[in-house]
């Protein structure tokens, strides 16, 4: 796809604003990591790795948007900056994993301010590459797992537009087409911010891939009917016992994999496990704006006075997942066993 989630350009760091999207392409210029935090906060950059990302480079823009005395003075200020960008969204972990990942880089000793900024671009873009390799890696090891003429069906958006570029869930689909497996995906809509309509759709039809988009309540009818052979998602949180945060409606789509016998996928970086916490109802959900299902592009759809909720997310216990697809594997229960196997030891310090 040739639209960039994310990039940084001369100390700015331009996010795609996927409010507007299919109909517009504007791109937010964020000149400080609070403009970041507003980006995330107001979900015009979103999806698990997209976020983190966003917030590694905020964590940079932090260093660079002020004259600082001394490295001590940038330090103490980064400290704030982390601890602001990590309060934006408190359901997907991945924030928090790249915030961690430059407040490493921060306590590390340093000579000067400008070392220190030089070393916070340098992590900031590392973690820019590596989630587009490690997407790649997990559309791989997905594809293995479908069946040649397969009809798929996704949820939400888990694509480029989710991620530094080429996606999770949809990155499997991706490859898994490319190498003729895959005939036809089902797109849910994804109510109420409509990733799947306005989101994952236009990604396909950017690729060419064959779509069809249907209602989050249609997706029953069409497992029922055997007309879908699997459905992959993504993940926001996913605890060390394998149960999985993602977006709202994950669960259902699960149950309903399970009764009709069909594998339900989750694939996701490997840095989506939050090893602290040990099952998923330790995971705290995000509550949106319930403005956001009482209005469809700021026009009223439900009569004044009604009372609405919205979970952005909900839980999927881990027996009702068929495997995590990650950049180091397969997983199958038990996860925080088999996970510990893949990562080295570095990366379980950091994970923990």
């Amino acid at each position: 796809m040739t639209v960039r989630t994310l990039f940084l350009k001369k100390n700015t760091l331009k996010i795609l604003d996927q409010w507007l999207l299919p109909s517009k392409i504007y791109y937010i210029t964020c000149r400080t990591y609070k403009d970041v935090y507003q980006c995330i906060k107001d979900m015009a950059v979103r999806g698990a790795p997209a976020i983190g990302v966003a917030a590694g480079y905020g964590m940079y823009l932090a260093s660079v948007e002020k004259k600082f005395k001394n490295v001590s003075e940038l330090k103490k200020y980064l400290q704030i900056a982390g601890k602001y960008l990590v309060s934006a969204r408190p359901t997907a972990v991945n924030l928090f994993w790249a915030v961690e990942r430059m407040k490493r880089i921060v306590r590390s000793p340093e000579s000067g301010v400008r070392s220190l900024r030089k070393n916070l671009l340098q992590e900031a873009n590392k973690i820019y590459y590596e989630d587009i390799s490690i997407n790649k890696k997990i559309g791989e090891n997905g594809a293995k797992l479908i069946k040649k003429n397969s009809t798929v069906l996704t949820h939400c958006n888990a694509g480029a537009l989710a991620t530094a570029g080429w996606g999770t869930a949809l990155g499997v689909i991706r490859t898994a087409y490319k190498k003729g497996k895959i005939k036809l995906v089902y797109v849910d809509e994804t109510r109420p911010y409509l990733q799947g309509a306005r989101l994952t759709s236009w990604e396909l039809q950017q690729e060419k891939i064959p779509c069809v988009l249907i209602t989050d309540n249609m997706a029953g009818y069409f497992i029922s009917q055997k007309k879908v052979d699997a459905v992959i998602v993504g993940a926001d949180r996913i605890a060390a016992n394998g149960d999985t945060a993602n977006k709202i409606g994950t669960y259902t789509l699960a149950v309903l994999c399970k009764y009709n016998k069909i594998p339900f996928y989750v694939a996701a970086p490997s840095s989506t496990f939050d090893l602290m916490i040990t099952d998923g109802k330790k995971i705290k959900i995000e509550y949106r704006n319930s403005d956001e299902v009482i209005f469809i592009n700021g026009k009223r759809i439900a009569p004044v006075g009604v009372k609405a909720l919205h979970p952005a997310f909900d839980i999927t216990p881990n027996n009702l997942i068929t495997a995590v697809i990650t950049e180091k594997g397969i997983l199958h229960p038990p996860y925080i066993k088999n996970l510990k196997k893949s990562l080295s030891y570095n990366e379980q310090i950091l994970f923990l």
